[in-house]
């Protein structure tokens, strides 16, 4: 739908002299795409513009300007704009202190495959995670994982009809239930939906 191709990212210099600009107006629209599941769980739904950011972020760090290295990066990033029938999240679980963040790590094995949302007068529907590679061990889960929420078109249109939407966690560790997402993430949330 939505896919990033080479005409649509700045050139390294220009992307320097746009860099400041665009990153505020980034920043800004994440605010609102942002959901927090606890105090230490946080789901980040991404959409063009948050890929974007990204892909231009690693061009500029890895001083990538060939176009078979940014035709690489496109194709890492690429997969994680939502398709107009889903959502693709970033899901973070963040402890600053290592030994806490260690021993939460091991708890909570298995737990991207609790993350879910539900729409009013709809079946839950959890993620599936890390279709690119495992992120997983048996003894410890990965601090970072890319979550992809499939919504049918039923689920679309009550959304488009103002339908509340509710997220959670159902891990046997870590019960999370937010019962109404805000309303600007889901305004953002159904504006991917086609």
């Amino acid at each position: 739908m939505n896919q990033l191709g080479i005409d649509d990212l700045y050139t390294l210099e220009d992307y320097a002299r746009h860099r400041n600009e665009f990153r505020a107006r980034v920043m800004e629209h994440k605010r609102h795409r942002r959901l927090h599941l606890g105090e230490h769980l946080t789901l980040c739904f991404e959409d063009r513009l948050t890929i974007h950011y990204q892909v231009q972020e690693m061009l500029r760090v890895e001083r990538i300007f060939e176009e078979e290295g940014i035709r690489a990066e496109l194709d890492a990033y690429n997969p994680l704009i939502p398709d107009g029938h889903n959502w693709k999240a970033t899901f973070l679980i963040e402890y600053p202190d290592p030994v806490e963040r260690a021993r939460e790590l091991r708890r909570l094995v298995g737990i991207e495959y609790h993350v879910w949302v539900q729409v009013d007068g709809h079946e839950a529907v959890t993620a599936i995670a890390d279709e690119d590679l495992e992120r997983s061990t048996e003894d410890k889960t990965s601090s970072v994982h890319f979550l992809r929420f499939e919504l049918t078109p039923a689920m679309i249109g009550s959304l488009k009809s103002g339908a509340l939407l509710r997220a959670g966690i159902d891990h046997p560790e870590c019960r999370v239930r937010v019962e109404s997402v805000a309303e600007l993430l889901r305004e953002s949330l159904v504006a991917d939906l086609e």
